[in-house]
C-alpha cells in the first residue's frame, strides 16, 4: 500500500515534466535564433567560424566556473560519450553559423531541423506519431522551397548542420542520462571550444584586435544560442524521447521566419507563412499525443509512466 501511494506521489512530478517539455523548447528555440540573429548582424565584422569559436569558449568558460567538474570522478564509459558530444557540437556550430551567411535564419534553421525531423520519422513506433512528424517534414520542405533563390553551398552547409544535429540529439540525451549534473555537458562544450579556439585565434586575431566590442557579440551569443539552449535541450531530453523532441524543434523555422524578421528585416512570404502553420500544427499534434494517461486509469491508481520517471 505505501509502495502504491510513494508511486502515485512519484509519477506527478514527471507528468509535470512532459508538460512542461513544449514550453522549455520554446524557450530554447527563441533563445537559440535570437543569438543566431545577434550573430548574423555581426558577419560585417567577424566571421561565422570565429563566431561559433567564441559561442564555445565562452560558454564552457562559464560552465566551467558554475559547475566546475571534477574529471577523476567521470568513468571511461561518460568520457566517450561527453567528448562524442564535444565534437558534434564544434561541427555542428560551424555548419549552422555558415549557413545563416548564405541563407535566411528562418530557411537554414528549416535545413537544420531536417535532422532531428528525420529522426523522429525513424524512431516512430505508432500510425500517428508518423503522420505528425510527416506533416513536419512537409512543412519544412514547403518552407525551404519558397525561398526565391538559394544558395547551393548554404544548403549543403545547412544538410551538414541537419546531420550534426540528429547526431546532437541523441549524444545530448545520453549525455544527460549518464551524467546526474551538468558535468557532461561542461565537457563537450570544453572540448568544442578546444576544437574551435584555435581556428579563431588563427583567423581572426587581427579582427578582434581592431574591433574588440565583437568579444561582447561573443558572450552574448554564447548565452543566448549555446548556454540557454543547450542546457534546456538537456533537461528537457531528460523528461521526454528524442521522437517527440525532434517533431518539437519544427517550431524553429517559426520562430527563426518572425526573429529574422524582427531583427534583421526578412521578410516572408504568403506561401512560407503556409509552410510554418503546417509545422506549428504537426507540433501542437505531437504533443497531444504525448499525453499521459489520467491516474484513475489504472487499477492500481498509477499511471503507466511511473517506471520511466528516472531515465538515468
Amino acid at each position: 500500500m505505501a509502495d502504491t501511494a510513494r508511486s502515485v506521489r512519484t509519477s506527478h512530478p514527471f507528468r509535470a515534466g512532459r508538460a512542461a517539455a513544449p514550453v522549455l523548447v520554446l524557450g530554447q528555440i527563441t533563445s537559440l535564433q535570437v543569438g543566431s540573429a545577434v550573430a548574423k548582424g555581426a558577419y560585417d565584422h567577424v566571421g561565422p567560424t570565429a563566431l561559433a569559436g567564441m559561442r564555445l569558449t565562452f560558454s564552457a568558460m562559464i560552465m566551467i566556473l558554475l559547475v566546475r567538474p571534477r574529471p577523476r570522478r567521470i568513468a571511461v564509459h561518460q568520457w566517450r560519450v561527453a567528448i562524442s558530444l564535444g565534437l558534434v557540437l564544434a561541427a555542428m556550430n560551424v555548419a549552422y553559423f555558415q549557413a545563416i551567411s548564405h541563407l535566411q535564419i528562418g530557411v537554414a534553421s528549416t535545413l537544420e531541423l531536417l535532422g532531428p525531423l528525420t529522426l523522429s520519422i525513424v524512431l516512430s513506433h505508432r500510425l500517428e506519431h508518423l503522420a505528425a512528424a510527416l506533416l513536419a517534414l512537409a512543412g519544412v520542405l514547403l518552407l525551404t522551397a519558397s525561398a526565391p533563390s538559394l544558395s547551393l553551398l548554404g544548403i549543403l552547409l545547412g544538410v551538414l548542420a541537419a546531420l550534426c544535429r540528429a547526431g546532437y540529439t541523441v549524444l545530448n540525451q545520453r549525455v544527460g542520462h549518464l551524467f546526474p549534473d551538468w558535468s557532461g555537458l561542461t565537457v563537450a562544450l570544453a572540448v568544442g571550444a578546444c576544437i574551435l579556439a584555435p581556428v579563431t585565434a588563427a583567423t581572426d586575431t587581427n579582427t578582434v584586435a581592431a574591433h574588440p566590442s565583437v568579444l561582447v557579440t561573443g558572450l552574448g551569443v554564447a548565452l543566448l544560442s549555446s548556454l540557454i539552449p543547450y542546457a534546456l535541450d538537456m533537461t528537457v531530453l531528460r523528461r521526454i524521447d528524442t521522437r517527440a523532441f525532434g517533431v518539437l524543434l519544427a517550431l524553429s523555422p517559426a520562430v527563426g521566419a518572425g526573429v529574422g524578421f524582427a531583427v534583421l528585416h526578412e521578410h516572408l512570404t504568403v506561401r512560407q507563412i503556409c509552410a510554418i502553420a503546417l509545422v506549428i500544427a504537426a507540433s501542437a499534434w505531437s504533443v497531444s499525443l504525448d499525453r499521459p494517461p489520467r491516474s484513475g486509469s489504472s487499477p492500481s491508481g498509477t499511471s503507466q509512466d511511473t517506471p520511466n520517471i528516472d531515465h538515468r
